[in-house]
């Protein structure tokens, strides 16, 4: 049966102590025919940059600045980002199903991407990523199912990242700034392969299912974060999931649990420009590498939730709601080798990530309104320590990790780094409206005979 339905889901979200915040607005339909189904979905985001990475507080003034067209007020002015979204698929039969879908973004600001430019006076980020996706779902006759997807995911963005580096002047007798800027480069290509697995547990009422995932990224280029201080750095990684889950709906209420594993394995390191000198003597050629940096993840995440809705009665009304938990454990392993120094340094960190959830929701004939609410503690943002007004950069000591712009993938940083603990909000308010497509058309024909 033919059904369409249109849909806006606003959501917004802040980090606690002044590391971030954003807003979004989605507008999209969903078509749904006898052998031919689609949607079409465009976004508008605007996110706020971190208070906490003001120039030193904005205590130092910049009288060349204009001159070089830096504008330090614009580091804290709210950035906008647009995506645009649009799937198409046919049933070809009673079992089989394709789809397709493909997304662009346009970027301007990701969040939190100006925490890893410690000291910067202003960063302006530009470009884009392409998402293409394919997909294929069996359903058994015993209500049975399997899903395979594809994806290839292609990210491309540049930071222009102006600093006011200090120095004494000596005619002035007084400190003075002098504007520098960097342009990185962040270029990753991903390919990825997911399959899904459910049945029925015998008879009981339950469904039980396995996921697997698969994903490769090539990482061409990875910027030179001004808290990781490793330049020109490529690499690849490797990133799997296994997980199994099992739900069961009783009347009109629905709980479900899962647990997922992901080892991941990260491979990084920084190119030579020009021939370099080791502690012993020998030469590392220009493009052999001067550090290398290897990740191994084991992440588990576990999830579970129930939702209920109830009838009202002598009425089409229905009143849901549902709570979950998600709780996210990150162990991760360090081994970085300096090829320059001959040295070589392991770290080992693991911290838990919680976040409860909830929702309620109004279901009518001619309209569904939902609200989900979502917190998570337990995480933290990435910082410099900073001694007396100035950035240290001679300790060595703490390592954090810290996630490269929208990659997924994390930088080894080599001075000393704080990781300031924040409770990330999140609200979000979905509205989905059916669209009689038969009644539009028999509108139209009317007003076109009475033409």
């Amino acid at each position: 049966r033919s059904s369409s339905t249109f849909f806006s889901a606003p959501g917004l979200y802040n980090v606690s102590s002044g590391a971030g915040a954003g807003r979004s607005l989605p507008l999209g339909a969903v078509f749904s025919g006898d052998e031919w189904f689609g949607s079409l979905a465009v976004s508008l985001q605007q996110v706020d940059p971190s208070e906490q990475n003001a120039f030193f507080g904005g205590i130092f003034s910049c009288p060349t600045c204009a001159v070089f067209g830096i504008d330090v007020d614009q580091a804290r002015r709210p950035r906008g980002n647009e995506y645009v979204l649009a799937s198409a698929g046919r049933r070809l039969s009673e079992d089989w199903s394709l789809g397709a879908s493909a997304s662009w973004s346009g970027l301007n600001g990701v969040d939190g991407t100006d925490l890893l430019y410690a000291g910067s006076a202003q960063i302006d980020q530009f470009g884009g990523a392409w998402d293409l996706r394919m997909g294929a779902l069996k359903e058994f006759g015993d209500d049975h199912s399997l899903e395979i997807l594809g994806l290839y995911n292609r990210f491309r963005m540049t930071h222009d990242v102006f600093y006011l580096d200090q120095f004494w002047d000596p005619n002035l007798l007084q400190v003075s700034q002098r504007p520098r800027l960097e342009q990185n480069l962040d270029r990753t290509d991903t390919w990825g392969f997911h399959v899904e697995y459910e049945r029925p547990l015998a008879s009981s009422g339950w469904r039980i299912g396995w996921v697997g995932t698969f994903n490769y990224k090539a990482h061409p280029k990875i910027p030179n974060y001004e808290i990781q201080n490793i330049p020109r750095d490529p690499g690849f990684s490797r990133a799997y999931n296994a997980g199994m889950g099992i739900g069961r709906t009783m009347g009109s209420t629905t709980v479900g649990a899962d647990l997922v594993y992901e080892p991941i394995w990260s491979h990084t390191w920084a190119d030579s420009e020009d021939p370099v000198q080791t502690a012993s003597g020998e030469t590392i050629i220009p493009g052999g590498k001067t550090i290398e940096n290897r990740f191994r993840f084991d992440n588990v995440a576990f999830r579970m939730g129930i939702s209920d809705e109830i009838v009202l009665p002598d009425s089409d009304t229905g009143l849901g709601v549902s709570f979950g938990l998600s709780v996210r454990s990150i162990e991760y392993h360090l081994d970085q080798t300096d090829h320059v120094q001959l040295t070589n340094r392991e770290l080992r960190e693991q911290w838990l990530e919680w976040s409860p959830t909830w929702g309620v929701s109004l279901r009518r004939p001619g309209f569904e309104i939902r609200y989900r609410g979502l917190v998570t503690h337990g995480t933290g943002r990435p910082g410099v320590r900073r001694f007396g007004g100035c950035f240290d950069i001679c300790l060595e000591g703490d390592v954090a990790i810290a996630s490269a712009g929208g990659t997924g993938i994390l930088a080894a940083p080599s001075g000393p780094l704080t990781m300031d603990p924040v409770r990330v909000n999140t609200h979000q308010l979905s509205i989905s409206l059916p669209l009689n497509i038969g009644a539009l058309r028999g509108a139209g024909r009317v007003e076109e005979e009475n033409r």
